[in-house]
């Protein structure tokens, strides 16, 4: 019995586009967790998939990245920059020098980086709404922010009625935390241990003369 069709690649990516634009700390957060959910494995240590806030400075200063709106803190990126972080990125991955990617993506249209970076990234590309992200610290703020975390929580409390998968985290003597694994405490990567502490500290507050 076959499943339910998957979207196209090129139909997925263009799902990013509605949480732009983003800062540059969200734009390096995102591209990182979407090059760490790919199939395609460096070719070595020094194209490591996640973008530094400091190599897409180096990139826009190079022209490989066009420059952004505004300026310091204000800095915005739109899903032009997205895509062509993406498949600078991606093309550094599979071998290429940063001189042949200049050449490459010199005057390229959004829609030829769009076909491409769908190309390569293939089924392996996450819709946002399944982008696995480092904890909630690496959670992008301001729109995509909010936008990600509507995804999360909409499919958390949305009914299901198959079996549903749950983790069970030791909290203290006789407290127990049950967390189901749809949850976003759960997409979002949490560490067990340090949810247990924030629970613990949390009953602390609540109890202040509860013996530990």
């Amino acid at each position: 019995m076959s499943g339910a069709p998957q979207a196209e690649p090129l139909h997925i990516l263009r799902e990013y586009r509605h949480l732009a634009p983003w800062n540059l700390r969200d734009l390096s957060v995102l591209v990182g967790a979407i090059l760490d959910a790919s199939s395609v494995t460096p070719i070595n240590a020094a194209a490591r998939a996640s973008p530094s806030e400091r190599t897409i400075r180096f990139y826009v200063t190079k022209g490989l990245v066009s420059p952004p709106e505004g300026r310091g803190t204000a800095a915005t990126y739109s899903y032009r920059h997205f895509l062509q972080l993406l498949c600078i990125k991606l093309r550094q991955m599979e071998g290429a020098t940063l001189a042949a990617i200049t050449k490459e993506m010199s005057d390229q249209t959004g829609d030829v980086l769009e076909r491409r970076a769908a190309q390569v990234l293939g089924a392996s590309l996450p819709a946002p709404d399944r982008l696995a992200l480092r904890g909630a610290q690496g959670l992008p703020r301001g729109k995509s922010g909010r936008a990600l975390t509507a995804w999360l929580t909409r499919d958390a409390t949305k009914e299901d009625s198959g079996p549903s998968t749950w983790r069970r985290l030791p909290i203290a003597r006789g407290v127990e935390l049950h967390v189901d694994a749809d949850h976003p405490l759960a997409r979002l990567g949490a560490d067990d241990t340090g949810v247990a502490e924030a629970v613990r500290q949390a009953i602390a507050k609540l109890l202040p003369n509860l013996p530990t």
